[in-house]
């Protein structure tokens, strides 16, 4: 079985795919300091309740945060006997290439969502994840990721507005029963969600003007339901987009004797 990794600023997810189909996906609070065995215990616990019995063979990890690779190599090379791919280092190759600025380091994240995007949707695409950065990556009609935007995303911002601002209460986001709100809280949700629909709106606007040409734009990420309520922004919104990618990847080097 494949162990497919992958781990952003705030949550790390880890899913298994079997062959056929991912058969189990679990979510844990990223922190560097979690050592080998803690992810074992974890794991080894949940995929007991899911009465997984196949051993895990291979594994491919996505990490923004580079300081817990090390423990989640350790935890492929110490428990499951494999040598994991980590997307972006040496040994893990892309099916293209991305095209940026000499020198520019692409956030892997970024790259498997690109796979995953024009795997299942093409070329001419604009990825939007609404992570603990909200990114937009823009997809070649080749697949290249040729760049993109990147935001503060939604809790981000929310989490600076109550830091910077004493009288200001920390909210959740949600859909807000009306544009202009009677009380502080009520301010803060619209404020933050129409803002944060106008910045989709707008940016996906300027990437269509500045690419000329039609682009279907594919959201994930935790967020994303909550701003397609009801409004014409995503052609689609797919939650497993990463964790399908991570898999593309690890298929395409497999394929390539990695």
């Amino acid at each position: 079985m494949l162990l497919c990794i992958d781990c952003g600023n705030t949550n790390t997810v880890f899913s298994i795919w079997d062959g056929t189909d991912f058969t189990a996906t679990w979510r844990i609070a990223t922190d560097h300091r979690r050592t080998a065995d803690e992810y074992f215990v974890w794991l080894t616990g949940l995929m007991r309740l899911e009465g997984l019995t196949a051993k895990i063979n291979e594994a491919i990890i996505s990490s923004t945060v580079p300081r817990v690779v090390f423990n989640l190599r350790v935890l492929c090379n110490r428990y499951y006997d494999c040598r994991p791919l980590v997307v972006g280092k040496p040994g893990c190759e892309l099916p293209v290439a991305p095209r940026v600025d000499a020198g520019t380091t692409v956030g892997p994240d970024r790259l498997v969502n690109t796979v995953a995007g024009f795997a299942r949707h093409g070329g001419n695409l604009i990825v939007v994840d609404f992570g603990t950065a909200t990114t937009f990556d823009v997809v070649d009609d080749d697949g290249a990721y040729i760049g993109g935007v990147i935001a503060p995303g939604v809790n981000l911002s929310l989490e600076a507005l109550h830091m910077a601002a004493a009288a200001l209460p920390h909210v959740d986001i949600t859909l807000p029963d009306k544009v202009i709100g009677t009380n502080t809280v009520a301010c803060i949700q619209a404020g933050v969600y129409w803002g944060y629909i106008g910045l989709v709106e707008g940016i996906v606007r300027q990437i269509r003007l500045e690419r000329d040409r039609p682009m279907r734009v594919i959201a994930t990420g935790g967020l994303a339901p909550l701003f397609d309520q009801g409004f014409d922004l995503f052609d689609r919104v797919e939650d497993d987009l990463t964790i399908h990618g991570l898999r593309l990847i690890h298929d395409y080097n497999k394929g390539l004797g990695a």
